[in-house]
């Protein structure tokens, strides 16, 4: 059996767990915990006048109920804006419950506590408030207008103006060959993981001490904020998260209100309590994406190369902004893509709507920047009467201009620097995959059947492997076991498998021996957390660096036993032996125990390490000055700045005249993250992604009505694609190591999911020769607009459904 496990298409270890139901997520835990309920808000802008919970207090099993004036300390403060920043000049966060004033359905107002969920839901049925209801402020248009306000003292809606540019656009602009100015619009959607949130909570009143189960894509974070807001040392806390059944970003956010208020009635009550959110709650209390309003204007050359483009954007980001302007800063700086363009601006005005919370979806503002780009060129190539891709081709920047320097600041505050790429073999390879040049002989084969075909293309590039840290555990077991521990948690991306393969790789150990736990405090307590695509770069490296000490540690041991120079030493199928020299071995288990000086001999293994054992060495102390006992080392990684993914996807459509159905017959993607771990996994990660992305370009909406009422918040309305509506994926892989970190990695954990409206659209309007200018499209829409005998914004600005 080979050692060698880097860059093997390992199968992913977690699986045959999950697959025969022994998981244990959320809900598992706690059988006979308290239950909590929330009486969460009906209207989207409404002030509490009063809350009368008498009816709910003769309900049999009830044991507390808490609003606002329940809450007490740091929990009676506003929630956090989590990653602050100079442009953010209006940043807005709600309580854990509401103070005074709903700002969109959903918000929780009251929590109550009974013996089970049935009879919490009873109580909280029975709970009556009374509200005055205050104007509503609904899209990115209506939010610009400002004729109402969702926050008082906001008076034009605009929690933040994010403002970055290279060169004088203006004078560009003004010197380019060609101008052209258009508007379009992006959807407001959500991720729609299979397990919603959900927490439970178990005080210890022996040492005020707290475990805390989250569904969370940041336990070591969680930990903290429950730690702060509950006024507890934070080695009191424990914050662990089980399996968790997906996440995409929206269990990034932290705290959540729930997180907060079921430790606390834990701690009150003297009782675990649990909540788990119900699939409407997830769609009205949890977190949206994507919806902007894209005002574009471009200068270019007579071979359609970019002179200068100017961006303004007009984002919402619903009611409140506990994360910041993420979002906004990833659409404005990653629109860019691969291209070399002179000169830039863009602007992103970032507003308040009375809508549930905007926060980091899978691609975190990247689709919308992908998409006007894309759609840019796609413009840009029709005005000049050239080749979509030829445009995109001339335009691209070339190997040799790497590292690339935008002169731009990254989402992580860095500089905005691309570290390597080949974008002209990638847009290469995509072509050759789908014959883009041979393509008219498809679209005749079509049309004599009767259909539309239209193919498009959408090339992007990703910032991955933000800091600032991760860091990673690896310790050797008398019995050969490897245990590696990570804070970073796992929601499905296959952790246990790559972070093992690493450290097998590392540590020349069968894979089977390594052991991988991930986002438990109890095992590593210092840890950022799982989103833009990080883990493999950045606990990746630092699970590499952890096994390395653990190896060179290893190596010196055996050193002493064997009588030889560590430097002629290795480690192959968990047996340390000078090389070339067969016989002259020790086990990496026997090593271990004997890292661990021993006065007790407590079984046959310990007895190698006890003081009587063999001769030692007089003049030195059992365990050297500056060392430990025990085969294990602990480290960090942090990066210097991000390391930038690429890739390029490209899809033929066909489309019904009849029906105006729109099918996927072909999605190919070409995908470069660096050097690949596990191909296995890259490959499912992209196949999920490209599903997100046909889901976004052609389904998923959150269809808000004037009165800010989601009229879609349930699996019967809200559209996601099947697997019959996801296209089979032709990959093909490019690697270029990134120079950044020893492994050589990018992330890839939400490249599929990118370019797919863009690319889609392109594929559409190819088909129908009529102008894509908002997405998602539907086979109404498209009926509509090839029917129509102008132009026109084929969605409702205000998201609401056609």
């Amino acid at each position: 059996m080979t050692t060698k496990f880097f860059g093997e298409p390992v199968r992913r270890r977690e699986d045959a767990r999950l697959i025969v139901g022994q998981g244990r997520y959320l809900d598992d835990i706690g059988p006979d915990a308290y239950a909590a309920a929330f009486v969460r808000s009906p209207y989207a802008h409404a002030r509490v006048l009063d809350i009368d919970v008498s009816a709910a207090m003769d309900v049999e099993g009830l044991l507390a109920i808490y609003t606002y004036e329940d809450l007490t300390g740091p929990l009676a403060e506003p929630l956090p804006v989590l990653i602050p920043h100079p442009q953010l000049t209006a940043p807005r966060t709600g309580y854990p419950l509401v103070r005074d004033v709903a700002q969109h359905v959903g918000e929780p107002i009251v929590m109550v506590v009974a013996t089970d969920r049935y009879v919490a839901e009873d109580a909280a049925a029975l709970i009556e408030i009374s509200y005055e209801e205050l104007p509503v402020v609904v899209g990115v248009d209506a939010a610009e207008a400002a004729g109402h306000t969702v926050h008082d003292d906001v008076p034009d809606n605009v929690a933040a103006r994010h403002h970055q540019e290279t060169g004088d656009v203006e004078a560009a602009l003004a010197a380019s060959a060609h101008t052209l100015s258009f508007t379009q619009y992006f959807e407001r959607s959500a991720s729609m993981p299979m397990e919603g949130k959900g927490v439970h909570a178990r005080w210890d009143d022996a040492d005020s001490s707290l475990r805390v189960y989250s569904s969370t894509q940041a336990s070591t974070s969680v930990r903290a904020a429950i730690a702060a807001k509950l006024e507890l040392s934070l080695e009191k806390v424990e914050v662990i998260a089980p399996d968790v059944g997906g996440g995409f970003g929206v269990k990034i956010v932290h705290p959540w209100p729930e997180e907060l208020l079921v430790p606390m009635a834990a701690r009150l009550l003297g009782h675990e309590v649990k909540w788990t959110e119900d699939r409407r709650e997830h769609f009205v209390s949890s977190a949206h994406e994507r919806q902007q309003r894209q005002e574009v204007r471009v200068g270019y050359d007579d071979d359609g190369r970019i002179t200068a483009l100017d961006v303004l954007v007009w984002h919402d980001n619903g009611a409140y902004t506990p994360y910041g302007i993420i979002v906004p800063i990833n659409t404005a700086t990653q629109l860019l893509g691969p291209y070399d363009i002179p000169v830039y601006r863009a602007v992103v005005n970032s507003v308040y709507t009375n809508t549930v919370v905007v926060t980091p979806y899978r691609g975190a503002g990247r689709p919308q920047g992908c998409f006007a780009m894309e759609r840019t060129m796609d413009r840009i190539a029709q005005e000049r009467g050239l080749d979509r891709a030829l445009v995109r081709e001339r335009n691209l920047i070339q190997p040799d201009q790497f590292p690339y320097d935008w002169g731009l600041t990254f989402q992580d505050g860095r500089p905005l620097v691309y570290d390597s790429g080949d974008y002209p073999a990638m847009i290469a390879k995509l072509k050759a995959l789908v014959d883009w040049d041979g393509f008219a002989g498809r679209r005749a084969a079509a049309e004599a059947r009767g259909k539309l075909l239209g193919i498009g293309m959408a090339p992007y590039v990703e910032g991955t492997g933000p800091g600032p840290y991760e860091g990673a555990h690896v310790q050797v077991l008398g019995s050969g076991k490897v245990l590696v521990s990570t804070g970073l948690t796992s929601q499905g991306q296959g952790h246990e498998t790559v972070f093992a393969q690493l450290a097998a790789a590392e540590l020349g150990v069968p894979l089977e021996d390594v052991e991988v736990t991930t986002g438990d405090t109890r095992r590593f307590g210092y840890a950022v957390g799982t989103f833009a695509s990080r883990a493999a770069v950045v606990s990746g490296n630092a699970v590499a660096l952890a096994a390395r000490g653990v190896k060179e540690k290893a190596l010196r041991i055996a050193a002493e036993v064997l009588e030889a120079d560590p430097a002629d030493l290795e480690i192959d199928e968990g047996l340390v032996q000078v090389k070339g020299t067969p016989g002259a071995s020790i086990p990496l288990r026997t090593v271990a125990v004997l890292s661990n000086p021993l006065r007790y001999a407590f079984d046959e293994a310990a007895r190698q390490a006890t003081q009587f054992a063999g001769p030692g060495d007089d003049s030195k102390p059992p365990v050297a000055v500056g060392d430990a006992p025990g085969l294990e080392h602990t480290d960090y990684y942090s990066p210097l700045r991000s390391t930038f993914a690429s890739g390029a996807h490209a899809v033929v459509v066909e489309i019904d005249p009849a029906t105006w159905e729109i099918a996927i017959e072909q999605y190919a993607v070409v995908h470069d993250c660096g050097t690949i771990i596990n191909p296995m996994i890259v490959e499912g990660q992209v196949h999920g992604g490209v599903a997100q992305g046909v889901g976004g370009a052609l389904y998923e909406r959150m269809a808000y009505d004037r009165d800010g009422q989601l009229t879609n918040a349930s699996f019967m309305d809200f559209l996601m694609p099947y697997a019959s509506e996801v296209p089979d994926v032709d990959i093909d892989h490019q690697s270029t190591p990134s120079p950044l970190n020893e492994l050589g990695i990018k992330g890839a954990g939400e490249a599929g999911v990118i370019p797919g409206s863009a690319a889609i659209a392109s594929a559409i309007e190819d088909a129908v020769g009529r102008r894509i200018a908002a997405m998602p499209i539907s086979p109404t829409e498209l009926y509509d607009l090839v029917r129509s005998d102008v132009e026109r914004v084929i969605n409702n600005p205000t998201g609401a459904m056609a």
